[in-house]
């Protein structure tokens, strides 16, 4: 099946969310929301793609997909996707619209939704789930789709290929991965506005369903709380769990510096978002202040290229990139081989809530060779999706239904 875009549409929708969910030390009053797109065929599919937001700037960002869209009208979905990297970097570079970025803020999210529609529209083409699609891909067919500018002295498209082919031989031992599914983590057990109870009870909760690691979410202006609520996660999960702590870049570098080595003694597996999420500088020097305390940063990195730069720093120790904030599935892909290049290991932040992610992580791992770490869980959602993620004793079973996983309940 080969679909024609014949009309695109693009569309908001918003999540209330129960009290106490979502929080952190910087958004304290999140809607959970999604700038959709729907490339409209002359078939009985459509594609869905979507970007993440907290509840504003949702009409601007649809206004710019439609706008930005244009460029697909009339065309076959298989001749889009040929030679996606170009269509990729076409729109991104449209004059007008560069200005507005370039490759950041509002119009980059539109280019992210309308890629992820791209991306969702080539697996229903093909009837098959994303992550199959992504695997079916020869090396040459991968690469076209990503725009590799501004890459060229870390990551040339020979690297690229050469990255691909190198993982070939060992990719049916590592096709184990689709049997066992993918290890999760709870990231809802420590939102920021939950009381010290409430965090105790879902460590607890969490463990009963399989979980073995868990994230709370710092930042307070009182270090005491941070510190006394670290240690309650601590010996609720057990020494085995394993913790992360999420401090949402409320400290400067300075703060985080010292914040840091005052949560240190509870062992956490990484200290998220400890600063500006643009400032390489500051992670870097943070990162070897801290050693061996490790850093994680990506949910507000916008681009490959800040991507780049932190890798070329050696200012992070895990990669959190999100294809609903970066460009969308091509970009990501970039980032993770980017990624790898550099040793560094992906574990991306979930604003799709583990939607898209699920089928990306398995082409990350499979594919890649990336290691397998865990994947983010965030369940608030999980009734307004078509297929939501499938969560077992801790674990995502591997998606069967063509596309991306991205289609909401009508």
């Amino acid at each position: 099946m080969n679909p024609t875009i014949t009309k695109i549409s693009a569309v908001e929708k918003r999540f209330p969310l129960k009290p106490g969910e979502g929080t952190d030390s910087i958004h304290t009053k999140p809607v959970y929301s999604y700038a959709v797109t729907y490339l409209h065929t002359d078939s009985n599919i459509t594609g869905t793609g979507i970007v993440f937001t907290i509840g504003e700037g949702n009409q601007e960002i649809c206004q710019l997909i439609q706008a930005m869209a244009e460029p697909l009208l009339n065309r076959e979905i298989e001749e889009v996707m040929a030679n996606f990297g170009q269509t990729f970097k076409t729109i991104a570079d449209h004059p007008r619209f560069r200005w507005l970025g370039p490759h950041k803020g509002m119009v980059h999210l539109a280019l992210a939704s309308i890629t992820n529609a791209c991306f969702d529209l080539w697996a229903k083409a093909r009837q098959v789930p994303l992550w199959r699609l992504l695997l079916d891909l020869s090396p040459e067919q991968v690469v076209s789709t990503l725009d590799l500018s501004y890459l060229e002295d870390v990551l040339s498209r020979e690297e690229a290929l050469a990255m691909l082919a190198k993982n070939l031989p060992e990719r049916s031992r590592r096709e184990s991965i689709l049997q066992t599914g993918y290890p999760g983590y709870d990231t809802s057990i420590g939102w920021f506005n939950y009381s010290d109870e409430e965090v105790k009870n879902n460590v607890k909760k969490a463990v009963d369903n399989g979980f073995t690691a868990m994230k709370l979410k710092v930042g307070s202006p009182d270090i005491e709380r941070d510190i006394r609520r670290a240690y309650l996660v601590r010996e609720a999960a057990g020494d085995s769990a394993t913790v992360m702590l999420d401090a949402n870049q409320s400290w400067s570098l300075p703060k985080a510096i010292w914040a840091c080595l005052q949560l240190a003694g509870m062992s956490p597996f990484w200290i998220e978002e400890p600063t500006h999420p643009d400032d390489v500088i500051a992670h870097q020097t943070l990162a070897r202040a801290i050693a061996p305390l490790k850093v994680a940063l990506g949910e507000h990195v916008s681009n490959r290229v800040m991507f780049k730069n932190f890798l070329q720093a050696q200012a992070t120790s895990f990669v959190q990139v999100d294809v609903t904030r970066v460009g969308g599935i091509s970009e990501f892909i970039t980032v993770s081989m980017l990624a790898k290049k550099f040793g560094v290991p992906v574990v991306p932040h979930v604003g799709d809530m583990g939607q898209i992610h699920q089928h990306m992580v398995l082409f990350n791992h499979i594919a890649l060779g990336h290691e397998v770490i865990f994947l983010e869980h965030i369940p608030h959602l999980r009734q307004y999706f078509l297929h939501p993620a499938v969560v077992t004793d801790g674990v995502y079973k591997t998606p069967q239904e063509p596309g991306s996983s991205s289609d909401f309940v009508d």
